[in-house]
């Protein structure tokens, strides 16, 4: 696991540089994305293979818990809140580890583009249909109760989750830059990942074992970002 260096904080890369920088990264990552997915033959084959490995292994409580949040109007608007404003989060993390922890931006941000990278080709070669489409019974809570007026999206991408991995990646980069000074404290972070976990499940978007893929996803962001700052000349050492 990537660990900051000892002996004073990380030079911090210039500010317009890293805007333009990440910028760049979501808009390429972003349509990419969109031009994944779209196979909805495959999607719903893997979606149905992934479903009998589940009820296999007893992993199949989806339905179950959509069924449950669909009759909890006070928190059906809390699941939609939270599905819909975590890019909200992504952006807070990275401004604050840039302002307040310049000793571990390099390994947090090399760490979210190292994960983009890599869910990139995962989505393009295993479509998946989310459960809201494949699994019958599934209410599209997300769609009945949305906070604006959005079009649905067109691409299967169920595997990995997306916002589960990218809540663990800002979980990572708070108890990254606090467990130093407040050990404790950095472990509460891990709490939005479960949060957002709860969220995708209750809602429909997700199946049990595309959480499992995330948990993995975030893994080898991790170690390649660690690789990516051991193979630059540049980085800092302990």
């Amino acid at each position: 696991m990537a660990t900051p260096p000892a002996g004073g904080a990380l030079r911090r890369p210039g500010v317009l540089a890293e805007a333009v920088l990440l910028l760049l990264v979501f808009v390429v990552f972003t349509r990419l994305h969109a031009a994944t997915g779209h196979d909805l033959s495959a999607a719903g084959i893997h979606a149905r293979t992934l479903q009998t490995i589940e009820r296999a292994l007893g992993l199949d409580i989806e339905l179950a818990l959509n069924g449950w949040l669909a009759g909890q109007p006070v928190l059906i608007t809390v699941a939609v809140l939270v599905y819909r404003s975590y890019y909200l989060a992504i952006v807070g993390v990275l401004v604050w580890v840039y302002v307040r922890h310049a000793e571990v931006y390099l390994v947090v941000r090399r760490t979210l583009v190292a994960m983009l990278v890599l869910i990139l080709p995962v989505y393009w070669a295993m479509p998946m249909s989310p459960p809201r489409f494949s699994l019958p019974g599934v209410v599209d809570i997300v769609a009945e109760h949305d906070l604006v007026d959005r079009p649905a999206s067109s691409g299967y991408t169920a595997m990995p989750s997306n916002h589960v991995a990218l809540s663990a990646w800002c979980a990572y980069a708070v108890w990254l830059a606090l467990r130093p000074a407040h050990p404790r404290l950095a472990l509460l972070a891990w709490l939005f990942p479960l949060l957002m976990t709860a969220v995708v499940f209750t809602t429909g978007n997700h199946y049990v074992l595309d959480v499992v893929g995330s948990a993995a996803l975030l893994g080898a962001s991790i170690g390649v970002a660690t690789l990516w700052g051991r193979l630059n000349p540049l980085a800092p050492h302990r």
